[in-house]
Parts: C-alpha cells; structure tokens; sequence
C-alpha cells in the first residue's frame, strides 16, 4: 500500500521527519495486515490509519486526534467476529470430511433400474 497524502501534514502537526512518519506507517500497515488477514479492505486501511495515529501520538506525545470512547474498542469487536466466523469454516469443514470419510467406508451401491 502506497503512503497517503495527508502523511507530510500529520508529521508536520505532530513535530516529527516525513522519515519517521513513514516508518510509522509500514509499520501500521504491517500490524493492520496481520490482523486483518489481508491488505485490500476497507477494515485494513481504517485500522491502519488508526494505528499510525496512535504511533505518531506515542512517539511526539502531541496529541493528533481525540478518539470517541469506543472508537478504541471497535477493532476488538470486528476480531472477535471474523474469529467466530472461522469457528464456523472448520466446523463445516469438519462435516465435510466426516461425509466423505462415512460415504466412503460404506460399500458402492449399485444402480437398479
């Protein structure tokens, strides 16, 4: 993912180098696409915007934006969702192979027509 715009004028507010900046953004954009899981989507640049925010406030102690209380939490809540999701893909995936380990254990019926 290419650095947004709006880069050079957060560091600027923030008081640091264009440099660290965008080593603050490779490295939100490498946590956000861990937890993500990919690096196309709307929750993966959002999170990425929101982390880098949170590394530039950490590393300038200026603070860029004042979060609502669960703006903070939100990301929680999406993760806890795509894990219960993939509770279910191996629960389907294990049915799956319980068929076709069952239908194949069983002897091959013939056809009567």
């Amino acid at each position: 993912m290419r650095a947004p715009k709006l880069l050079p004028w957060i560091a600027r507010k923030a008081g640091i180098s264009d440099v660290l900046a965008l080593k603050l953004w490779r490295r939100a954009a490498g946590e956000s696409e861990t937890r993500c899981g990919c690096c196309d989507s709307s929750d993966y640049y959002a999170g990425t915007l929101r982390r880098f925010i949170d590394l530039v406030e950490d590393e300038s102690g200026v603070v860029i934006a004042e979060p609502t209380a669960g703006a903070r939490t939100n990301w929680i809540w999406r993760h806890q969702e795509r894990i219960s999701q993939l509770n279910g893909v191996a629960l389907l995936d294990l049915c799956r192979l319980w068929q076709s380990s069952w239908s194949n254990s069983l002897p091959a019926q013939k056809k009567t027509a």
